[in-house]
């Protein structure tokens, strides 16, 4: 595996339909592996609008299956012709009435590796994520890919650090955050979960945001989107808060095994003295 690998990201606007959305993510994509990235991840269910504003079974119809869905498999098409991992996205239907807030990891050949799924659901105005999506039951997966290893925290995820601890110790390198949070909720949160979660578990965190206002309610997608290295510094400039973005980063991966020498926080860990948090 290459100690620096290249990494991209993608914060986008909603076109209003989803073929445009994977056309404009495609172009993305392309111009990301112009620059030389080997992986790239985008936003929380990047193929559609964020519906979750409301609460309308209408909705139900952004849902496909992962992996043989139309989406998981243009973006494997994606990954073939770039030769970059692809991380997707998506809402997922899994048999009837089954449906997650996923993402699926595609490795550089276009084969799809696996899928992530949502654990932590909100139900808040302007997040009634709890109306389509039941929690994520696969664990926390990380994935042997041609760039190195990865993870998947989705959105809400990133506020429960138990999650970036399990990545963590199944040995993630980058874990990509897709997102969809909104300027006045959390934003004083935004620069500082991501960063603190990349020190405390010593990998490279890609923070992605969505940007703009959309059809189904006020939220303001304020983008900022960022990586962020194990010392929870940000690799080069985030993102715009008010435009869409392509951001390419290169991520020297062997910053990892540097810093988890000298801060050694893997070592100093004690399992035997946590066992009360998980106690009913």
């Amino acid at each position: 595996m290459p100690d620096v690998v290249r990494a991209a990201l993608v914060q986008a606007t909603w076109t209003g339909d989803t073929e445009s959305m994977l056309a404009k993510h495609e172009k993305h994509a392309h111009e990301a592996a112009r620059q030389g990235a080997r992986i790239i991840g985008f936003q929380e269910v990047f193929n559609a609008p964020y519906f979750c504003q409301v609460q309308d079974p209408e909705h139900y119809r952004w849902a496909e299956p992962v992996p043989d869905g139309p989406t998981t498999r243009r973006m494997s098409e994606l990954a073939r012709e770039t030769g970059m991992v692809v991380v997707s996205p998506v809402f997922e239907v899994d048999g009837s009435g089954f449906y997650y807030n996923t993402a699926a990891v595609i490795d550089a050949d276009g084969t799809v590796l696996g899928t992530y799924r949502k654990h932590h659901i909100p139900q808040l105005p302007g997040f009634w994520e709890k109306f389509y999506f039941r929690p994520g039951n696969l664990g926390w997966p990380v994935f042997e890919t041609a760039v190195g290893k990865v993870g998947v925290s989705i959105c809400y995820d990133r506020h429960f650090p138990e999650g970036w601890r399990a990545l963590g110790l199944a040995g993630a390198q980058i874990v990509y955050n897709p997102s969809a949070t909104s300027r006045g909720l959390s934003s004083h949160l935004w620069q500082l979960e991501q960063p603190a979660a990349a020190v405390a578990n010593e990998y490279f965190v890609a923070a992605i945001n969505r940007v703009g206002t959309e059809e189904y309610g006020d939220n303001d997608f304020y983008g900022t989107s960022y990586f962020v290295d194990p010392r929870g510094r940000f690799v080069g400039q985030p993102a715009s808060d008010k435009e869409e973005e392509l951001l390419v980063r290169d991520l020297d991966l062997g910053m990892i095994d540097e810093v988890r020498q000298q801060w050694a926080f893997y070592r100093d860990r004690r399992p035997d003295a946590y066992e009360g948090l998980v106690r009913p």
